[in-house]
């Protein structure tokens, strides 16, 4: 056995990877490996492709140097040999500035960085200057891409063979060795599924010289663009048609080409184009912090999901009132959560007080699904549930649970956010109770929209606008430049209530669609109804 040097100095074993190669996947975030996604975790450096989807950033600590090499066919950031270099300085940049050997440099490349990646040029490299590295292969576009078409690549009654080629060779002028430029004859020969990477520019040329050599003209053949995201495009034809219907299509790089008689059962397989919301894109305005739930769900049904962050939370600033009133609670009758912010706001302050949930009162009421639910995860159920976020129904509900006396001389505590409205503290008063209204956090809208946002805006790619709140109304107004504020009336827009319809109307963009149930779900029913899907 190998014995295991240590470098005390260093902090870190001599055997350990100080650079992962990381196959980032064909496009779809989630088809990132468990190991990939460890390596982010622990990255201090990345250096990544265009083709890697920059969601899978998030995955990095928040000190994380992010480095962009991106290439395309017409431009480089950098060139490969420079990319090589960067590698090996930033290794040895991590060992000088990082003693304890925590942090380690993921190298993020899009499919597989073994597969047309040239990954294998960027070991040996750091194997020749000493770097330690290891690999953690990805799930290549050429296998996954068909798969998200409704193409299975091999098939027991179709062919047990399948062929990955580069569609884009060296010039033959530039070629080392003219044995690695593409044997069409061989290919033709072999026939099974080929699949071409990067050949959209040469698909004219591939095509021809496969029939030049015997290959049916009539064979299936499927151009797919943008393979596993939500804004994928499919092109079928046949070897003799398929690149000029491509070239019809407005078919553009990335896309991958497949060749073989299983591109026929593309019709009965195709199970991703056919999600109930695919080919929308949606705009969904909201909090940082909660934007994932409705932006997860609508992803799951197809949906292509831009998020425009129109709120963040924040801790309150006067935390002697809010401290007050949680050490308080257990004098009080009943407390309202109106929001899962509120829940989570009251918990950690909590914790920093070394308190917990006995202290809270014997009463809990929760405001929507969303709060209940946040309150479940702390092992609170909520007693009291309105089926409407509107004043005077969530007074109702608390009248009638507190029984023939109703609220009267009953010691409210509300926990919400700064800007609520006062309905509810005036109906509940109005009836009888004693109202502490503490704002437990704070609102606040953003710098700025992201640039895809106003991008996408821009080219009129939006169909459908989310917003779950009044705020997310008057932020997302402040924020966006005068000449795009007109592309939100162009598009259709989704309210989750009565308070977010009344502020969309105030700025004309009157709702095109209320949801009748007032949370994240009921919008999502809400837009599977206006869509007819």
């Amino acid at each position: 056995m190998a014995e295991n040097i240590y470098d005390f100095r260093l902090g870190r074993s001599a055997e350990d990877p100080l650079v992962y190669l990381v196959g980032a996947g064909p496009g779809d975030p989630g088809l990132l490996t468990q190991n990939g996604v460890a390596a982010l975790r622990r990255a201090a450096v990345v250096i990544y492709d265009a083709l890697a989807n920059r969601a899978l950033l998030d995955f990095c600590p928040g000190d994380c140097e992010r480095i962009f090499v991106g290439k395309s066919a017409s431009h480089h950031t950098l060139t490969q040999d420079r990319i090589n270099d960067l590698l090996v300085e930033q290794a040895r940049k991590l060992l000088l500035r990082r003693g304890t050997g925590q942090g380690v440099v993921v190298r993020l490349k899009g499919g597989d960085p073994y597969i047309f990646g040239r990954g294998g040029e960027e070991g040996q490299y750091l194997a020749a200057a000493g770097i330690p590295f290891a690999v953690i292969p990805g799930l290549t576009s050429g296998l996954a891409g068909p798969a998200y078409a409704g193409i299975p690549v091999t098939h027991r009654e179709i062919t047990s063979t399948v062929t990955l080629i580069t569609g884009h060779e060296q010039d033959k002028g530039q070629a080392k060795d003219t044995a690695l430029r593409v044997n069409y004859q061989a290919l033709a020969a072999l026939g099974g599924t080929l699949v071409f990477y990067m050949g959209v520019k040469n698909l004219p040329e591939i095509c021809a010289s496969l029939m030049r050599y015997g290959l049916s003209g009539q064979t299936p053949a499927a151009v797919i663009r943008q393979a596993t995201l939500p804004q994928q495009q499919v092109v079928v034809g046949v070897v003799a048609d398929i690149a000029q219907k491509a070239q019809q299509a407005g078919i553009k790089a990335p896309a991958i080409t497949v060749i073989g008689q299983v591109v026929s059962l593309r019709e009965s397989l195709n199970w991703f184009e056919r999600r109930p919301l695919f080919g929308l894109t949606v705009l969904v305005t909201r909090t940082r912090q909660q934007a994932g739930a409705l932006t997860g769900q609508l992803a799951q049904l197809g949906a292509r999901v831009l998020e425009a962050p129109t709120i963040e939370i924040v801790d309150s600033k006067d935390t002697a009132t809010v401290d007050a009133a949680l050490k308080n609670m257990s004098t009080m009758d009943c407390v309202v959560f109106t929001s899962a912010n509120g829940v989570e706001a009251a918990w950690n302050r909590l914790r920093t007080l070394g308190l917990d949930s006995r202290t809270l009162p014997a009463k809990v009421a929760a405001v929507g699904t969303a709060t209940a639910a946040a309150l479940e995860r702390i092992g609170i159920m909520a007693d009291v549930l309105p089926e409407e976020f509107i004043g005077e129904k969530i007074a109702a509900s608390l009248r009638q649970h507190f029984g023939p006396g109703g609220l009267s001389g009953c010691k409210v505590l509300l926990l919400r956010a700064d800007i609520a409205r006062p309905v509810l503290r005036e109906q509940l008063e109005h009836g009888g109770a004693k109202v502490v209204d503490v704002p437990i956090y704070q609102t606040r809208a953003p710098a700025a929209l992201p640039s895809e946002v106003i991008e996408a805006l821009a080219a009129g790619e939006i169909q459908w606008i989310t917003f779950t709140s009044a705020s997310t109304v008057r932020n997302l107004h402040a924020l966006l430049p005068d000449h795009i504020r007109p592309m939100v009336h162009a598009a259709r827009r989704l309210s989750i209530g009565p308070i977010t319809s009344e502020a969309l109307r105030n700025f004309d963009w009157p709702p095109t669609v209320e949801a009748a149930q007032h949370d994240i779900a009921g919008m999502v029913q809400a837009l599977l109804a206006a869509t007819g899907r």
